[in-house]
């Protein structure tokens, strides 16, 4: 047989050509596949990998707990197929901000509205602009300096 027709038989679309195929690169049957519902329970298992008891459970080495409502603790955020072969050892574990600004002194003022802009010109924030009117000292809700109305220069 010459191999211009066994191409071409390849090609036709009668009953010999529809044959199953043989040989290496042969399509397997549908009877030969998974059935569908089978891949459907392999694609819902998930690995459930769970953090080391070696790793710290503090969110951050100067503050233990989280400080937001919607942040996870360290050891629930970090779980997942994502963090598998991860050595937390070699994770950074930053500083939260929160005592830097807390050592920052409260600035007073003697208006009763104030500007922030995180200073620094592009490197600061969004201008806000905070109320004083009611006493004790209000945070801006960017950077968390504290600014309140010095109301001895009335």
């Amino acid at each position: 047989m010459s191999s211009s027709r066994i191409f071409a038989r390849s090609l036709s679309s009668s009953a010999k050509a529809r044959a199953p195929p043989s040989g290496f690169f042969a399509r397997p049957t549908g009877e030969a596949q998974t059935p569908a519902r089978r891949r459907e329970n392999r694609a819902n298992v998930v690995a459930a990998p769970h953090t080391p008891p070696h790793i710290p459970s503090e969110q951050s080495p100067n503050y233990p707990a989280t400080w937001s409502k919607s942040q996870n603790p360290r050891p629930k955020a970090m779980q997942g197929p994502r963090f598998e072969q991860i050595d937390f050892n070699l994770q950074p574990l930053p500083l939260s901000a929160m005592e830097m600004i807390h050592r920052e002194p409260i600035r007073l003022t003697k208006k009763r509205v104030v500007a922030c802009d995180g200073g620094d010109g592009p490197l600061g924030h969004p201008q806000v602009f905070i109320n004083l009117d009611k006493p004790g000292p209000k945070a801006c809700p960017y950077c968390g300096i504290r600014f309140e109305h010095d109301h001895a220069h009335h």
